[in-house]
């Protein structure tokens, strides 16, 4: 029984809500929920429903809901400044120590940050300081980005294009012509199921290098890649990769972009996913671990190289053209000096690497013996379960991609959990908050177990 039938309604007749069947919702045959409080790693519904968020909201809430230590630095910060602007050399106290944190826990190498407010403005902030960075070079035609299919990087017009999932680019004139994309490091979906890892990451590079000849590596500026793949399909990358694509980058004189939105402040059970991976930025994008989702923000960290050339460039042109109204914004930076407090005092990197191996050991016993799961993967506080028709060939089901999963998820949210639906196939994501307990891990595992048995048997 819904205890407020005027706001669902008001919702279905007001709200347009992103990443969403509009119609279908519209005239109410999708689903609804409307939110109302959470406490570590559960929410509650406005119909007294409390469920085990089992993707922390978008990847984003690390330190768990309710942590007043942040509520309480939003609400003193709006009380003392709620807002001034960054721009001319203007700056609040709370931005200048999030800096210096953000710069204190960076992998070597880095330089500066800049704050913005989500991923998908951060990626565009990255590509116009590429852009930026090679004209002050001299090498104006050398612009173009390799991004990777799968891959998700936003989805304004530059991120929208970067992001590799046909879902992003449908009926939007995506992606931009500057805008280039290579193979994904999806071992499961490999196209000659006898490749073995190796043999599929000398593959990917091969493929990578045959684009670059193709383009022609005078006309690319930079690669952009997640550590780990995330809303494409949570996908560790393949033994060598890492080692093997910078390789090839450095050999062609072609910038590296770590979008470490997802995997940025523990998630990977390392403060960031490029240390965990070997991988050594130009650029890295921040965002959702930031501040943990409480407040806005998200920043582009500057390695030594590019600062240099960005120094050169407003030394010979004057001032750097590129700012936001909102950028490091006070009461946002306020919210990341709080979160990431938190983390360190609640050990949440070591926690996301102990109780997410034990999340993705247990969801394999739970569900990897099933004859519609095809893979089971993850790392860290991410994990997936990939559905499939047929467990030999890998095919799909009948429906089209998604529905199953859609079902399977629906069962879950019944039994009191929230799991995502992946694009681009039928897959189960999990990426809980990084205070998960093995409790709670359990209870991830044993509903997927059920969800799966009542759809598919």
């Amino acid at each position: 029984m819904l205890t407020n039938d005027q706001l669902a309604k008001w919702d279905r007749e007001n709200f347009m809500h992103p990443s969403t069947h509009l119609a279908q919702f519209s005239r109410g045959e999708a689903p609804q929920r409307i939110v109302t409080g959470g406490e570590g790693c559960h929410v509650t519904d406005r119909d007294g429903n409390r469920l085990l968020d089992g993707f922390a909201g978008l990847y984003c809430v690390n330190v768990g809901y309710g942590r007043q230590e942040i509520a309480e630095a939003i609400a003193t910060q709006a009380r003392e400044l709620a807002y001034f602007h960054a721009y001319a050399g203007h700056g609040t106290e709370a931005a200048i120590k999030l800096s210096k944190m953000v710069m204190d826990r960076a992998p070597e190498g880095m330089a500066r940050v800049y704050f913005g407010l989500g991923g998908s403005d951060a990626n565009d902030t990255n590509v116009k300081l590429i852009w930026y960075y090679n004209n002050i070079l001299g090498r104006p035609q050398k612009k173009k980005i390799i991004s990777r299919w799968r891959a998700y990087h936003g989805s304004g017009l530059i991120s929208g294009s970067l992001t590799g999932l046909p879902l992003f680019h449908a009926k939007f004139d995506l992606p931009l012509a500057q805008i280039i994309h290579t193979e994904a490091p999806y071992y499961y979906r490999r196209p000659d199921e006898s490749m073995s890892e190796t043999e599929f990451t000398a593959y990917l590079i091969g493929e990578l290098e045959a684009l670059i000849e193709r383009e022609g590596a005078d006309t690319i500026a930079a690669f952009i890649g997640e550590p780990m793949l995330g809303t494409g399909g949570i996908v560790p990358p393949p033994p060598g990769y890492w080692e093997g694509v910078q390789a090839v980058l450095e050999k062609h004189d072609i910038l590296l972009i770590a979008d470490e939105v997802v995997t940025g402040f523990g998630r990977l059970g390392s403060m960031f996913g490029s240390t965990h991976y070997g991988i050594k930025p130009d650029i890295i994008t921040i965002a959702k671990g930031l501040t943990s989702a409480y407040a806005p923000l998200s920043g582009s960290i500057v390695g030594q190289k590019v600062w240099d050339v960005l120094e050169r460039g407003t030394d010979e042109n004057g001032l750097f053209g590129h700012g936001w109204t909102y950028s490091a914004h006070p009461i946002g930076a306020a919210a990341g000096v709080a979160n990431l407090e938190l983390i360190d005092k609640l050990g949440l990197v070591e926690n996301a690497g102990r109780t997410g191996a034990y999340l993705n050991r247990v969801m394999t016993d739970a569900v990897g013996a099933h004859p519609n799961v095809g893979d089971v993967r993850g790392e860290g506080m991410l994990c997936a379960v990939e559905l499939v028709g047929n467990r030999e060939t890998r095919a799909g089901f009948d429906a089209p991609a998604g529905t199953t999963t859609t079902q399977v998820v629906a069962a879950m949210g019944r039994r009191g959990v929230i799991a995502r639906v992946m694009p681009g196939g039928d897959i189960i994501g999990f990426a809980p908050p990084l205070c998960l307990t093995e409790a709670e891990a359990d209870t991830l595992a044993g509903v997927t177990a059920e969800s799966i048995a009542e759809v598919l048997g």
